[in-house]
């Protein structure tokens, strides 16, 4: 069956005799019947409405997809700004008001089967006075020309669940051979598109702007066939965070949703790729509207020091983009704190969390809660919690590809200030050490300093074999003097115990630091296939 059937989609369930009978018009080329009384047996009169504000069509004149957006969001202000006059209908024929407004200005479509239904319904003289306040409605002061088609109803009925209910919905007006539908002069050449589209499964046009008319007419008419098709055609276009942007905002009714998924798919790893490394795009990431932050912040291989920069970044942001509190709480907790991985952040920074007023104190809470929780599970249990939401949207349990590598920390204040780092390599990250890589961790802190772990592969001067190797550093430079005892354990497998390798005290100062270059004095190549599982103690001198 060709891909652009509809006729059998899934979300369109066609029992009639009507619509059996139409079945195979979905699957050939019917391009040589299009306006052709031969083979038609309706008559489809459009009647295309201008006014002052409408005196082009949205892709004509638009040399890109910037212009395209530009003139969309003027037409969507103008549009705003009209009043919608009377959808009246003729006494021998109906006539469909089908230039609602685009639905990104808030009029969603999940309504979209009953008003349809609706439509082909004849109003009384009350309802045609009121019909203003339908989405349909548009205002028809000027009608700038007429054209005739046509049609085949059951050529058009296998492609358009709109269709489909207005020929065979069993009232007078579907046994009418006149059907009149009127329409903004912006959307005449999209139109036409759609339904030679209907007939032959192909389009003439070509370039980003004018397929995006068509596709927004093929959501309204309900051509789920020709949404992929303009999906797939904009999707082999190069992409640019312009047009990922615009495809990102499009409207969002469910067919559409469905339909254009592989185009926003894209649209979002284009923005996720592009600003993987938020650092060097500063300016053009704060820029960013909410869907291009959630683009980005949604994936996994996002290069950044920490989770801790996550939330800072994304608390910048929120604060640029919405200065009053209340938005920027609202879309905070409702958008943007799902794609902040919180378990992998630090215990300090946690804490600030709970403290910080950019959230709401219960959503905060629930969060900090849950991270901790996490925390304070076995590696393989957090593997497993991570596993389970790879498949999901929500991925609060993933960890991204960090600069510096998370620790488990737990500290203690009694007897006297000490604290246990526990490092988990994986087998991938110790096979990348190799020949001269390094890991450091993320910071942890003990008596008010700043430490962490660097993991290296060193050459072992005596058997000249690469091998493992675990520093502890101090983040402070300079005069900065503090001392410390130690002790270096380590593991192979999570079933064995942690074994004591070495202990000491040191004295850091001018950021050297302390630790071993073969620190299970075997070689590195032993832990190909392996987890190496590390600890360490530190404590301040008595």
């Amino acid at each position: 069956m060709n891909s652009n059937s509809d006729l059998f989609d899934p979300r369109t369930e066609m029992d009639s005799d009507y619509a059996r009978g139409a079945s195979s018009s979905s699957d050939g080329d019917f391009g040589f019947a299009f306006n052709d009384s031969n083979f038609s047996d309706r008559l489809l009169r459009i009647e295309i409405m201008g006014s002052p504000s409408e005196c082009r069509l949205d892709g004509e004149g638009c040399t890109s997809i910037v212009d395209w957006a530009r003139h969309r969001k003027r037409r969507r202000e103008d549009i705003k700004k009209e009043n919608a006059l009377d959808l009246t209908l003729g006494a021998e024929e109906q006539i469909l008001g089908c230039n609602q407004p685009d639905m990104d200005d808030g009029l969603g479509l999940e309504d979209q089967d009953e008003e349809a239904e609706a439509m082909v319904e004849e109003a009384s003289g009350d309802e045609a006075a009121n019909s203003n306040e339908s989405s349909w409605s548009m205002d028809c002061s000027t009608v700038l020309r007429v054209k005739t088609l046509h049609i085949s109803s059951p050529i058009l009925a296998a492609k358009s669940p709109f269709f489909y209910k207005l020929f065979s919905n069993g009232m007078r007006e579907s046994e009418q051979r006149h059907v009149t539908l009127r329409i903004n002069a912006s959307e005449e050449a999209a139109l036409m598109e759609l339904l030679n589209f209907m007939y032959s499964n192909t389009l003439s046009v070509a370039t980003a702007p004018a397929l995006l008319d068509v596709l927004m007419a093929a959501d309204k008419f309900e051509v789920a066939s020709c949404m992929r098709y303009c999906s797939r055609l904009l999707r082999n276009m190069p992409m640019t965070p312009e047009s990922a942007l615009l495809y990102l905002d499009l409207p969002s009714s469910v067919l559409m949703a469905e339909a254009v998924q592989p185009l926003t798919d894209a649209a979002r790893q284009y923005l996720a790729v592009r600003y993987k490394d938020i650092t060097k795009f500063q300016d053009e990431v704060m820029a960013l509207p909410l869907a291009g932050i959630e683009s980005i912040l949604a994936s996994d291989d996002l290069q950044i020091a920490s989770e801790d920069a996550v939330y800072d970044f994304v608390l910048k942001w929120a604060r640029s983009q919405y200065p009053k509190l209340e938005e920027r709480r609202e879309v905070l907790g409702s958008h943007l704190a799902r794609f902040i991985r919180f378990p992998y952040m630090t215990c300090r920074k946690l804490k600030k969390v709970l403290t910080c007023n950019d959230f709401d104190h219960e959503v905060a809470s629930k969060l900090v809660l849950e991270a901790l929780f996490f925390k304070a599970e076995a590696p393989h249990r957090q593997r497993s919690l991570a596993a389970e939401e790879s498949a999901t949207l929500n991925r609060r349990f993933v960890e991204r590809a960090y600069k510096y590598r998370p620790v488990k920390v737990v500290e203690f204040e009694l007897p006297r200030q000490q604290c246990v780092v526990y490092l988990d390599l994986k087998r991938e990250e110790c096979a990348n050490l190799f020949p001269s890589g390094r890991v450091y961790s993320q910071a942890f802190h003990l008596g008010g300093q700043g430490f962490f772990l660097s993991a290296h592969c060193n050459m072992d001067q005596q058997s000249s074999f690469h091998c493992f190797g675990l520093f502890l550093g101090m983040q402070e430079k300079g005069s900065v003097s503090f001392a410390v005892d130690y002790e270096f354990a380590a593991r192979i497998k999570p079933t064995e115990e942690f074994v004591s390798k070495y202990k000491g005290n040191y004295t850091f100062t001018g950021g050297k630091a302390v630790g071993y270059r073969n620190l299970f004095a075997i070689p590195l190549g032993f832990f190909h296939g392996r987890r190496q599982y590390l600890l360490h103690k530190w404590r301040p001198p008595p």
